[in-house]
């Protein structure tokens, strides 16, 4: 769709940003350096700056490893511990839940998601989204409790390991092989090799009930442990336009630009873009950067501004498995090993769907992204060969 930048010729004077973590954050960076000087709010849920969310299920866990960002220069005004309740697209405000009204010229969404709590979920189960959670969850792996997982995606899985490398009994309780959903099969079997030589118990069920301690699965099944933690997805935040106009079927949809209405766009994992012809969410924290780099862009430029071009890049640590991937996971069958002789690590592995599109992983391999990235392109090894991890 095409979508003017404003709804009006005039340039804006006022541009609010909701939402304080990398895609707000990102944002309000791209907006200065595309040229924008004017007046520069934003919004954050949480009472603390902008920090590296991916940090906390890895060497926060693990090592204390701090998830601190660098401080911010785009000289935005934060309004933190605040949450914005309604957008009133009329009016052009967004309210606060403390009863302020924000007026703006333009607007990014980047008010991110929630950890999944629906359906089973009790209250008494630890989930990990917040500095605040991973703060709570390190405190407890330090007694070496026994842990129960529900869900075995790339969250679930890395809590998993941070358990375990805490000394930690772990079970993992899943409707699918470990990753796979996100993976694929190659990968899937790698990682859960490696958690289940690590000692991992992995439990195939649907889990129907859970609390603090307890388990419960649709055979019957009652698994007790000290502490739950549950990974089963997330939620966009969207409830706050729910009387906006905004949402089609509960979703916020955007454009290639992220383009959501006149002078409002929309980044990170709030928002649905169009991806390889499929509108969906993209909830990965390059995927949030680069779309918020769009959206600013858009926004002051309009049909001027590149669209969203997806090449996402992921990477995780654990069970002493480091990955890197550059393309459109899951992936299916064999892969071609370009670099190593053992395809389970040290090595570089490519893919090519069937449109076209190359996915090339790092398995404790060292490569820089730029490399990784012409590798799912080309199909080949780099020219210099990488070393080892």
């Amino acid at each position: 769709m095409s979508t003017p930048a404003f709804p009006s010729a005039a340039a804006p004077n006022r541009i609010v940003v909701v939402g304080n973590g990398i895609a707000g954050q990102t944002a309000c960076d791209s907006l200065r350096a595309a040229g924008f000087d004017g007046q520069l709010t934003i919004v954050g849920e949480e009472n603390r700056p902008a920090y590296s969310r991916p940090a906390l299920s890895k060497a926060l866990l693990t090592d204390g490893g701090s998830p601190e960002l660098p401080a911010p220069a785009h000289g935005a005004t934060e309004l933190l511990a605040v949450t914005a309740v309604g957008l009133d697209l009329t009016a052009r405000v967004v309210h606060l839940d403390d009863g302020t009204e924000l007026p703006f010229d333009g607007l990014v969404i980047a008010s991110g998601s929630r950890p999944r709590r629906a359906g089973p979920v009790g209250d008494g189960a630890l989930v990990l989204r917040t500095l605040d959670d991973a703060l709570t969850l390190r405190a407890r792996l330090a007694d070496r409790p026994v842990v129960t997982v529900v869900g075995a995606g790339p969250l679930g899985m890395e809590v998993a390991s941070a358990a375990t490398q805490a000394g930690c009994e772990v079970t993992v309780v899943t409707e699918h092989p470990p990753l796979r959903p996100q993976f694929g099969p190659y990968l899937s079997e790698i990682f859960t090799a490696a958690a289940t030589a690590a000692g991992v118990k992995i439990v195939s069920g649907t889990a129907t009930g859970l609390d603090a301690t307890a388990v419960t699965l649709g055979d019957g099944t009652h698994i007790t442990a000290d502490l739950v933690v549950a990974a089963i997805g997330d939620l966009p935040n969207v409830a706050w336009l729910q009387d906006s106009g905004l949402l089609t079927d509960g979703r916020l949809v955007a454009d290639a630009r992220g383009r959501v209405a006149p002078g409002i766009v929309a980044a990170g994992d709030v928002v649905h873009l169009p991806i390889r012809g499929v509108v969906r969410r993209s909830p990965l924290w390059n995927s949030a950067i680069e779309q918020a780099r769009v959206a600013a862009l858009a926004l002051l430029r309009g049909d001027d501004a590149p669209e969203y071009a997806a090449d996402p890049y992921f990477w995780t640590e654990q069970f002493g498995l480091h990955l890197k991937a550059i393309g459109h996971l899951p992936v299916d069958g064999e892969p071609d090993v370009l670099v190593g002789d053992e395809p389970h690590g040290p090595a570089l592995l490519h893919w090519r769907h069937p449109d076209g599109a190359g996915v090339a992983v790092a398995l404790n391999h060292r490569i820089s992204i730029p490399r990784l990235r012409r590798t799912a392109t080309t199909g080949r090894p780099p020219t210099a060969a990488a070393t080892p991890a």
